[in-house]
């Protein structure tokens, strides 16, 4: 029973992240953030879309657990938070890229 429980568990949360990557503004930041760390002045740029919604977007990802901020002065600076997702986001751009 244990095992089911804990598949179960991580199913849930691959579950979460996925739900989290089929939004294509959210899957755009982490492809970007992939790439090495970002502000949010950056990532608008590189994005497009505004400033605000660019945060709220961030700060799901962050209470997710998907990307971590660190603050260097005025400026916070975003990365992906596990290897893993880096990785997976890499192959999901490399199979469906070609």
């Amino acid at each position: 029973m244990k095992n089911s429980a804990a598949a179960k568990k991580r199913c849930a949360r691959v579950a979460a992240i996925l739900k989290t990557l089929a939004h294509p503004q959210r899957l755009f930041i982490l492809c970007t953030l992939i790439r090495g760390e970002a502000t949010v002045s950056e990532l608008w740029r590189e994005c497009g879309a505004s400033q605000s919604v660019i945060s709220q977007h961030l700060t799901r990802m962050r209470r997710e657990g998907l990307v971590q901020a660190r603050r260097n002065g005025n400026f916070v600076h975003y990365r992906v938070a596990d290897p893993k997702l880096s990785e997976l986001i890499m192959n999901m751009e490399r199979i469906f890229n070609e």
